[in-house]
């Protein structure tokens, strides 16, 4: 099995090297000084007392990888169309691309049946840059459940979590799936395989379209945003919208809102990736995490006023940090 992992940062890092470990033909694609450390002394691994290395291929530019089985894309929605062109020489015609990416992915409505089957997200896909050249036919959907961090170049440090839920599109139980899920869970993941893995992605999504936003406009913890009646009741809001969207698409949500907030709560004193980026002056994944919910709030034919409203300041605030 040859599995190439595009954006070997936090999640992507953790990926590959516990892949390479358990045997996998892993290719890594990185840049600046975490790629140069990579080459230098191989990709590292902590996780509670343990700590490894793995001395995978790692290069900026994967042309010269060929062609693989799996590409896991592990990289920020927002960044994504910029690198399909250099995704090319990695696709043969087997080759499955892995959406291990936050938000709306920009296969949603492919093999969903219905009205909507085949509609393109431009809030996600600009131009349909993926759907031509990736194509929802070699998507796998992902959702991330983990939260990593690179300590240093070359140092990806496992701070929570071991999930990464797996599907396809149409919800089969393909082999090239269950293929992708045993080589996960030989590296020491859990990986279940969903019929309904969009169910999942909406309720993940819940909370990185409320909390996400609210943490880059207040500057706070998701324990604090849950403590305060004020950013509490506006996260609520939010996802009862979203909830509707979802409904109106066929979601069935596992939980309540309530519980889904609770278990942010629950996380503690943590600072949502977006929060982070703005304070690190990188681009904020706006348009997966909100302007998609808007998109498909418009499809459906319902109303999204507080997701607008913090929308409208969540862009602006972008914009004032250089985060835009």
């Amino acid at each position: 099995m040859r599995i190439c992992v595009y954006g070997a940062g936090a999640i992507g890092g953790l990926l590959g090297a516990r892949l390479a470990r358990s045997g996998v033909d892993v290719s890594l694609v990185a840049r600046g000084p975490h790629l140069a450390a990579i080459r230098e002394k191989g990709l590292s691994l902590e996780s509670g007392a343990e700590r490894f290395t793995v001395y995978p291929q790692a290069a900026e530019d994967p042309a010269s990888f060929g062609p693989q089985d799996y590409v896991i894309v592990a990289l920020k929605a927002h960044q994504v169309p910029g690198v399909v062109e250099r995704l090319q020489p990695l696709l043969g015609p087997k080759t499955a691309v892995v959406l291990a990416v936050n938000g709306v992915p920009w296969w949603y409505f492919h093999a969903i049946g219905g009205e909507l089957e085949g509609r393109r997200l431009a809030s996600v896909d600009p131009g349909d840059v993926q759907w031509n050249g990736i194509g929802p036919e070699r998507a796998i959907g992902c959702v991330v459940y983990p939260a990593a961090e690179v300590a240093e170049p070359g140092l990806v440090r496992l701070v929570d979590g071991d999930r990464f839920s797996l599907g396809e599109p149409s919800g089969e139980r393909t082999e090239r799936v269950t293929r992708l899920a045993e080589a996960f869970v030989a590296a020491g993941f859990k990986a279940p395989v969903r019929p309904r893995l969009r169910d999942e992605i909406w309720v993940k999504l819940w909370g990185n379209l409320s909390f996400n936003p609210i943490s880059a406009l207040t500057c706070a913890t998701l324990e604090q945003i849950c403590a305060d009646e004020g950013t509490r009741a506006v996260a609520r809001a939010m996802m009862l919208e979203a909830r509707e969207i979802g409904l109106k698409l066929g979601v069935r949500f596992a939980v309540d809102v309530d519980r889904r907030i609770e278990g942010a709560a629950a996380v503690g004193a943590h600072k949502t990736s977006m929060l982070q980026d703005l304070e690190r002056g990188r681009a904020l994944e706006t348009d997966a995490l909100v302007t998609a919910v808007q998109e498909m709030g418009r499809l459906v034919g319902l109303p999204t006023p507080s997701i607008d409203l913090v929308a409208a300041l969540l862009r602006l605030r972008a914009r004032t940090a250089g985060c835009a």
